[in-house]
């Protein structure tokens, strides 16, 4: 009897965990649609275009992840749907099923891999400081007795309260909602430095105007492997995201795609061309 019974519990466990896990490749097979998430304010990764468009790196990787799984399903046509996302609700999107995969900045974690899984890595970043001149950060050794502003609930900020208490520094460490708000404080001098990924304070520095000077200190205070957030417990889904990016790296795509929207910094770090190198996973 309890042999019987403690069958019974296994196979309603079995039977309810398979019913409950996700299938996305069947629902984009029946639906012929994709959902992805981008940012309006992430460039170059993750924008809205002249035409408000999405556009960008992680976008343009994005499309040929579509491209690939609309060729392993067989299919004549494939709809993008693009759903606009805010920094704080770009995890949240994909684990409440609102979108198939995020197309942005965002960098793969253990905390958020209890969320959301993710996909091989699309890109190798770190955070930085963009300060004002006048504030004398060149390092984040200086940043003793500053005003440093963060995105709150990102690995940036994380990884700046990390740094400042292994080098014992007090700074006042303001928390936004988003960089729009970060780049404001920055540049009407409200704050000595914004902290957020290398990437993107470097494409902003050529377009931001600021009431004073602003550079971008010499080093990176952690590394934030990129990639694309999606729905956990997919493992079909998951297998052929990764087909596809795979395809993209061995293709050497990957490096048609750095240079539309990254060339203007220079050549691929040593780092992101083994990163590249090694997402070339065969078949």
């Amino acid at each position: 009897m309890r042999v019987t019974f403690v069958s019974a519990l296994l196979a309603q466990f079995i039977l309810f965990g398979h019913a409950g896990a996700a299938d996305t490749l069947a629902r984009i097979e029946a639906s012929g649609e994709i959902r992805m998430g981008y940012y309006a304010s992430s460039a170059p990764f993750s924008s809205a275009g002249p035409d408000k468009s999405p556009q960008g790196y992680s976008v343009d990787l994005c499309q040929r992840v579509a491209a690939g799984i609309q060729r392993q399903l067989g299919l004549k046509q494939l709809k993008t749907q693009w759903v606009a996302l805010a920094t704080g609700d770009r995890v949240e999107a994909v684990r409440a099923g609102r979108i198939d995969i995020e197309c942005g900045t965002t960098t793969w974690s253990f905390s958020r891999q209890q969320l959301v899984d993710f996909s091989l890595m699309t890109f190798i970043d770190g955070a930085s400081l963009l300060a004002t001149a006048e504030s004398g950060i060149k390092r984040i050794t200086d940043a003793g007795g500053k005003r440093i502003a963060v995105i709150r609930g990102t690995t940036t900020e994380t990884a700046l309260t990390a740094a400042l208490a292994k080098d014992k520094l007090q700074a006042e460490v303001i928390k936004v909602d988003n960089r729009e708000q970060g780049f404001a404080m920055l540049t009407e001098a409200r704050v000595d430095a914004f902290a957020s990924d290398r990437f993107l304070l470097m494409n902003a520095l050529a377009s931001l105007r600021s009431a004073k000077p602003l550079r971008l200190i010499d080093e990176d205070f952690s590394v934030e492997p990129y990639a694309l957030a999606l729905p956990r417990d997919d493992a079909r889904f998951r297998l052929a995201v990764n087909r596809s990016l795979a395809d993209v790296f061995r293709s050497g795509e990957i490096a048609r795609v750095y240079e539309r929207w990254l060339g203007r910094f220079g050549q691929p770090s040593l780092l992101l061309s083994a990163l590249y190198y090694l997402q070339q996973v065969p078949e």
